[in-house]
């Protein structure tokens, strides 16, 4: 299995390094054929080469299994317009990948539910995902334009765009708690009726094990914060998805704790969702943690290889358990470093995947 590896820019390259550490553990202890391809992207990339996005890393990224990205951005290039910044390269290498369906995990640690604005026994207990569309509806729906004193934006789906995603979200759930929440705003959106409809005649016909509720989208921005447990697997729209995923990003207490994946296209694309992160980077103090979820994602969704991902999350769970901390989570107590967090779980997840990896696993 080939994976092309984008450090990025900023704090990238710090996390993504023990993102990789925990990966080399897998892979040495399950003896899984990985071959790693290191290129750039963003500012690195802008540098070095003039462009967001080198002919040279897209080829490589089209070759591979999967991509994994440290985070992109950098301040230095902000007077260049737009389509010559850094996240255009990224914005560029999701249109090439063609992933439509990103995934987005919120899970609350127990040994971190202080460390979210919500009250410890209202988060207690969350593990939910949402399932984003992502290539369709209001963003990239036509007529679109702007004058002086109007603007037109276009919100259009049609069945099959919402069928694939929805499908996605379903088979997520067959794997979790079977309970999927389809977030539209039907009372008033003709796209959110057809919406609902095409979601519950895939659930009747393909998935009748699953649980489907259907919620408008303001109902689900307050359960959110009043009884994020409910939730197993949030299905929806674009720029619906857009504003639940940040909404959900807050529950717990830090974005370097969280992952992404896009999937659906050529390659999948697997990346923490925090920001590059300037201010700190080159520092040693980033949470790997987003990065390391991320790997995480990766054998999951990628490799098909549940064990390695089950290997990961629990290393995650136990090390933060033992009180290891970086400093966004530490609280003001004492800290360790994005190297000593990264090899802390690199040397559990190693230990549980030889006691629980299967007798032949394969990425």
């Amino acid at each position: 299995m080939r994976i092309t590896i984008l450090p990025g820019d900023g704090i990238g390259p710090e996390v993504t390094a023990e993102a990789l550490r925990v990966i080399r553990s897998i892979s040495d202890v399950g003896k899984i054929d990985l071959e790693y391809t290191f290129e750039e992207i963003g500012g690195s990339a802008i540098r070095n080469s003039g462009v967001p996005l080198p002919s040279e890393t897209l080829d490589s990224c089209l070759r591979s299994d999967a991509v994994l990205l440290g985070s992109v951005g950098d301040p230095e290039f902000d007077s260049l317009p737009p389509s010559e910044r850094p996240e255009a390269g990224l914005l560029s290498l999701r249109k090439a990948l063609g992933g439509y369906a990103n995934l987005r995990p919120a899970k609350a640690f127990n040994a971190l539910i202080d460390s979210s604005p919500l009250r410890k026994e209202i988060l207690a207990g969350t593990d939910l995902l949402i399932v984003r569309e992502l290539l369709g509806g209001l963003y990239f729906g036509y007529p679109r334009q702007i004058t002086s004193d109007e603007a037109i934006n276009t919100m259009r789906y049609n069945g099959k765009e919402i069928e694939r995603c929805a499908r996605i979200a379903f088979e997520s759930a067959k794997k979790r708690r079977k309970k999927v929440t389809s977030v539209d705003k039907a009372n008033v959106l003709e796209v959110s009726q057809l919406w609902r409809a095409s979601v519950s005649r895939l659930a009747r016909e393909e998935f009748p094990e699953i649980e489907l509720e259907h919620m408008y989208v303001d109902a689900c921005a307050m359960h959110l914060v009043t009884n994020p447990s409910r939730f197993d697997v949030i299905l929806t729209e674009n720029l619906f998805g857009d504003i639940l995923s940040d909404e959900s990003a807050v529950l717990t207490g830090s974005l370097g704790t969280l992952a992404s994946a896009t999937i659906g296209g050529k390659v999948g694309l697997f990346e923490p969702v925090h920001g590059s992160a300037p201010d700190i980077a080159g520092k040693n103090i980033a949470n790997p943690i987003g990065a390391i979820e991320s790997a995480a994602m990766m054998f999951r969704y990628a490799f098909s290889n549940s064990a390695a991902a089950d290997a990961i999350e629990q290393a995650i769970n136990e090390v933060l358990n033992e009180g290891l901390r970086t400093v966004d989570i530490a609280a003001g107590a004492s800290a360790i470093s994005t190297t000593e967090m990264g090899q802390a779980i690199a040397e559990r997840c190693g230990v549980i995947y030889s006691n629980k990896r299967p007798v032949a696993a394969k990425a």
